[in-house]
């Protein structure tokens, strides 16, 4: 425990000092369900968040479904590659966020009341996330309704 709030001191202290994290932190923990440890992983395992189209992106995390197919035969559309520690706290940062962002619980319901599976269903909405991130990033914005 005290190590943990050791460490938590000097990221927060780095992230301060630096004024681009500091100003892309505060965009992105704007957003609710998106918490200092999201925002931190971001920073640091993508630095391409804000570069790239929402396609690109969304591969790059590993969110992006991949089709499967060869001549006739059509296989299952799945999420491969990508960076799995960024998938990782995302998925638990999308737990979050179902229950506290009004925008990411309706679209979560409407996959689930579409037939999706629970787990198919947070996948979209990590997807649409990481494209409300980005954008967000890309035009230097900070979380409103309306964005998503």
């Amino acid at each position: 425990e005290t190590q943990i709030k050791t460490i938590t001191k000097q990221i927060d202290e780095a992230v301060i000092q630096v004024k681009h994290w500091r100003t892309k932190t505060e965009i992105l923990t704007s957003v609710p369900g998106v918490g200092k440890v999201l925002a931190y992983t971001l920073l640091s395992e993508l630095p391409e968040l804000g570069k790239l189209n929402r396609k690109e992106i969304a591969a790059l995390v590993g969110v992006a479904p991949m089709n499967r197919e060869s001549g006739t035969w059509n296989g299952k559309r799945r999420i491969r590659g990508g960076r799995h520690r960024i998938r990782t706290v995302m998925f638990m940062a999308m737990l979050s966020s179902i229950q506290c962002n009004p925008v990411f619980k309706r679209f979560y319901e409407h996959l689930k009341s579409e037939g999706k599976l629970p787990k198919v269903a947070i996948i979209a909405c990590m997807r649409k996330l990481i494209v409300v991130l980005n954008t967000m990033l890309k035009n230097e914005e900070l979380w409103r309704h309306k964005t998503a």
